[in-house]
């Protein structure tokens, strides 16, 4: 059980308290304590989104060929987690997710019409009207939306997702400020 605990604690970040209770709420299974330590980290996050984030770094990404890069401000609460290593590797992760997907903007919500005019006169010439247009431009602004998009070093979270687990285990209110994508 030591070891199980030991392991866990290293895999997430969490406390050896938290690590335990969620072994014993999972009846000794590792997938299932994983999961609630999750839920419990996300739930945290979520209390933390509304604390100032006024510190952070502005990073950069610069692809292998040359050709594209991105420029990200993340912000945090202190200087102290600004110059926390997996901090800086969550913005490194963050900025190199820009280049390879391409975003509109940080959240759906942010995406204009006028971003998407293009888009939309394409569908619309292709047939599509109504609720079957309005569908398919939601679901575009979902994919094009930096926290909506699936991260591509793990397809089984979000942006968002990789984000507030970040903030579960730094124990403090992270977010994505700007960016900016260049490419050639």
């Amino acid at each position: 059980m030591l070891e199980l605990i030991k392991k866990i604690r290293e895999e997430t970040g969490a406390g050896v308290v938290d690590v335990k209770k969620a072994l014993d709420e999972a009846s000794g299974d590792e997938k299932k304590a994983l999961e609630i330590l999750r839920e419990k980290g996300l739930q945290k996050a979520d209390k933390k989104a509304n604390r100032i984030a006024g510190e952070g770094v502005v990073v950069s990404y610069i692809h292998a060929d040359g050709k594209s890069g991105a420029m990200l401000k993340l912000l945090c609460e202190t200087d102290f987690v600004a110059k926390n290593s997996d901090f800086k590797e969550l913005a490194n992760d963050i900025a190199m997710q820009i280049v390879a997907m391409n975003p509109l903007a940080i959240k759906e919500a942010d995406i204009t019409d006028e971003m998407l005019a293009d888009v939309k006169d394409g569908l619309e010439k292709d047939g599509l009207a109504g609720e079957e247009l309005v569908n398919k431009i939601s679901e575009i602004k979902k994919e094009k939306a930096l926290y909506s998009q699936v991260f591509v070093k793990n397809p089984e979270l979000t942006v968002e997702e990789l984000i507030k687990d970040k903030i579960a285990t730094i124990g403090e209110n992270i977010k994505v400020a700007e960016f900016i994508k260049m490419d050639i």
